[in-house]
């Protein structure tokens, strides 16, 4: 699934396009990926609204239209967005397209099918979507001393509180394995068991992981490309995510896999051994 950096990829590689152009015509292909509202009504009221902004929550893309109202897309596994020239081959798994005024095409495909749309008013927009409840923004407001005192009220395995997205928005498999390591903590330690050294650490070392995977445009394995159809580079800079087997970066061990909470976990033995209480 895309993570925070790569949907801010995809937030700012359309940025740089939509902004400006006017909704000229919907073809849902799919209508179940319209969540709210009806598929007639969604079509009908994007119809000749202009995009003016984009902006990011988490993991969901806000576009910011000019009829009062909200375009959210959520893309979960598979979802890509592109921008297109409508003479280029529609890809295959391509369920929605947003015809533009400029005469090209915005794409969205979905080989999965999970991804997701809304559109309700600015102010509503965040309840219908369900981002109302999602926590901390990382890059934006994360504050050290309350993310600790979190740390020491959660029993929650610290690889599994980092996926949870009420938690803390935006952070997956990925960033969370990478950022685990950066910090030398063991995926499976007890949130609450964590130092206030720890805390600090890992508050550090999200931050940074995090800022490097924008830097470098996201991790690209096999689905996620940014708005144009441009892969991520991030992926040649992971020291533990998807490196089974492999040495450790730091001290060469075997870097290994383990399930926390039904999700694979990538680390190393050496640089974050597992405390006693595991």
């Amino acid at each position: 699934m895309p993570e925070l950096p790569e949907v801010e990829t995809v937030r700012r590689s359309l940025l740089a396009h939509l902004p400006g152009l006017t909704i000229t015509g919907v073809d849902v292909r799919l209508p179940r990926l319209i969540k709210y509202p009806a598929v007639s009504e969604f079509t009908t009221e994007l119809k000749g609204q202009t995009f003016l902004d984009i902006q990011r929550r988490g993991k969901y893309l806000k576009f910011i239209m000019s009829g009062g109202q909200t375009l959210v897309i959520h893309l979960r596994m598979t979802g890509q967005l592109r921008y297109a020239c409508p003479d280029n081959p529609l890809p295959r798994h391509t369920h929605v397209i947003f015809n533009l005024s400029d005469g090209w095409e915005l794409r969205f495909t979905d080989m999965r099918q999970f991804g997701a749309m809304y559109l309700a008013s600015h102010a509503e927009i965040e309840q219908v979507a369900g981002m109302d409840r999602l926590g901390w923004e990382p890059l934006e407001h994360f504050p050290l001393a309350e993310f600790c005192q979190e740390l020491a009220r959660r029993s929650a395995k610290i690889k599994s509180l980092l996926l949870n997205q009420h938690f803390i928005a935006g952070i997956g498999n990925i960033y969370a394995d990478e950022g685990l390591f950066a910090a030398g903590i063991h995926p499976e330690q007890p949130a609450k068991s964590l130092t206030a050294e720890q805390g600090e650490r890992l508050h550090t070392a999200l931050v940074q992981v995090l800022r490097a995977g924008v830097q470098m445009r996201g991790t690209s394995f096999s689905d996620y490309v940014d708005g144009l159809g441009r892969s991520g580079d991030f992926q040649h800079q992971l020291a533990v995510y998807g490196r089974e087997g492999q040495a450790c970066p730091r001290c060469g061990t075997q870097i290994q896999r383990i399930k926390v909470s039904g999700r694979s976990s990538h680390f190393c033995p050496c640089c974050q051994s597992a405390p006693e209480q595991i």
